[in-house]
């Protein structure tokens, strides 16, 4: 078992960076509109964009970071943790966490002109859970069980009257309400639902229709989405207690630049007043007066998933020489610009109720103890590249990779395998195509593979690390681990919460199944003629509480 000395987190250095959190009720615009009409345009990476406009159905941040200004949640969750109404004007949990029942506001229409009522709810939680949906993190996010229907925690949705509507579960599930208030829950027209099924992947006008700040008006796939002011608007985040108002913004210009340079020079050059996920490199090149604005992300860090079933992971001391064996706190550093966090946890410490602080500064690179835990395994011998083998067969790992690959992870990636290459760990990483990956992700036909995951509750580490979770990369499978998890998310004390998560986490330190790399930080760019712009726990840009001033 590894030792678990007290650590610090990495600093953030940047000179204009601030967090910017959405942790009051109300979702108020901050000044009235112009005159004249006023456009905001927002420039984003928008890779794989074109299919996944369905916040139901997609997995991917990008659709629900763009979709987020058309469609509303049942509740908000506030920076730390907490739910407050939005479309539901109130909610109370049953004494055995098996019912949840909303309350609705009343005033609510769809962008369609359509109600919104407790029919509409049950119309989304049945395209939700419908397979044709295909519904991953939306589905699991509400206990729903796609393989085992009737075993998940997601029993049925029912509307008692027209303004109330009843959860039911089989069995607690606490992280209910963060899945439903996320954007892959956010509401849908019950007519776009009927009539445009088929169509909503790919979205579009008359498609991607919700009760949101903004109506999805105009759209050129993989080019631009046109939202124009729901003058309608008065209902964000508190209920009907909260201070609303239409948005000051008439336009909202999505513009799709795969290349971040581009994204980089259109802003310097005034074309475009906000950025979307910047990467730290792309900020140090900025050039024109800015204001940044850094969320760090909760949930599951950008993490390598190691495969437990699969080729030299199979063995747990190959696993932890690989953790130790290369530098991860050097290259997040000077990668990042000092932009984000190296890991220590599968949790980000920001994860409400659940993170381990114990775990930080404890498996510090160490090539020599790698070395000496690689000859334990039988890893003794060398090739004439200098790589280690075994019975003839060299020491070497086959790295997946979703593409586009961002080109500061590319480099983080190169890093790592030049530090195992020292130690004689041959590292090939293949950048597939999504189609591609999907198909290897499938079977679990590699022997690691990287991503990160936010989440507002600790719950998510069930789809990473339990036998039956949907992004079980690491091919885990550990009854014990499993009953941790489904104790954690079937009770609502925060203490008990606290306690079955970090055994989760020190199961992993022990483990070594994901090897936690940094803790992402979403930043976004905006002009000094941007105010008032929030931001959800996800870092995603509020666009319905800011305004713009004309241009000088």
């Amino acid at each position: 078992m590894r030792a678990r000395p007290a650590g610090s987190r990495i600093a953030r250095v940047t000179a204009a960076t601030a967090m910017v959190v959405v942790a009051g009720l109300g979702l108020a615009s901050c000044a009235p509109a112009a005159d004249s009409e006023s456009t905001l345009t927002f420039a984003v990476d928008g890779a794989n964009l074109a299919s996944h406009m369905d916040p139901h159905a997609t997995q991917l941040d990008i659709g629900a970071l763009v979709q987020r200004a058309a469609f509303d949640s049942l509740v908000f969750q506030t920076a730390d943790g907490e739910f407050v109404p939005w479309l539901a004007d109130g909610y109370e949990v049953s004494a055995d966490d098996l019912t949840v029942t909303f309350t609705l506001r009343e005033d609510v229409t769809f962008h369609d002109g359509e109600p919104f009522n407790a029919d509409a709810v049950v119309a989304n939680i049945e395209h939700v859970i419908a397979p044709d949906t295909a519904s991953a993190q939306a589905a699991a996010s509400i206990g729903w069980d796609s393989e085992n229907p009737d075993d998940g925690a997601f029993e049925s949705v029912e509307a008692t009257d027209e303004y109330t509507v009843v959860f039911h579960f089989r069995r607690p599930f606490v992280s209910f309400l963060q899945g439903i208030a996320s954007t892959n829950l956010g509401m849908y027209s019950p007519v776009a639902l009927a009539e445009h099924v088929g169509e909503l992947k790919t979205g579009g006008p008359g498609i991607s229709v919700g009760t949101g700040p903004f109506v999805l008006s105009e759209m050129t796939p993989d080019q631009e989405i046109v939202y124009t002011a729901n003058p309608d608007y008065l209902w964000g985040p508190g209920g009907s207690t909260a201070t609303t108002a239409p948005p000051a913004i008439d336009r909202l210009v999505v513009r799709v630049v795969p290349e971040e340079a581009v994204r980089l020079g259109a802003f310097d050059a005034g074309d475009v007043d906000a950025l979307g996920r910047v990467t730290p490199a792309g900020l140090e090149q900025i050039t024109a007066d800015a204001e940044v604005h850094a969320t760090s992300l909760p949930g599951l860090p950008y993490s390598l998933y190691l495969n437990t079933k699969r080729g030299v992971f199979q063995d747990p001391l190959v696993r932890e020489a690989f953790s130790i064996g290369f530098d991860i706190d050097t290259p997040v550093e000077q990668i990042f610009f000092g932009q984000v966090q190296r890991a220590w946890s599968i949790l980000a410490p920001t994860t409400p109720n659940s993170y381990d602080a114990s775990l930080e500064g404890s498996w510090p690179y160490d090539p020599d103890a790698a070395g000496e835990l690689l000859d334990e395994a039988g890893w003794t011998e060398r090739d004439a590249d200098g790589y280690r083998v075994k019975d003839g067969v060299r020491l070497s790992a086959q790295w997946a990779s979703w593409t586009p690959v961002k080109d500061d992870n590319a480099a983080l990636a190169d890093s790592i395998q030049n530090d195992l290459k020292a130690i004689g760990f041959e590292l090939i990483r293949e950048p597939l195509e999504p189609a591609q990956y999907n198909e290897r992700y499938a079977t679990l036909d590699f022997d690691l593979t990287d991503w990160g995951f936010s989440g507002g509750d600790a719950d998510i580490l069930r789809n990473h690390l339990h036998t039956a979770g949907f992004q079980n990369a690491s091919a885990v499978s550990d009854p014990a681990l499993d009953t941790i998890l489904e104790e954690a998310v079937a009770t609502s004390d925060p203490g008990v919460r606290q306690q079955l998560y970090t055994e989760v986490q020190q199961w992993n330190q022990e483990q070594v199944a994901i090897v936690p790399l940094y803790v992402p930080a979403v930043i976004t760019v905006t002009s000094p003629r941007v105010t008032g712009l929030q931001f959800d726990i996800d870092g995603r840009p509020l666009f319905g509480t800011a305004s713009i001033a004309p241009a000088s």
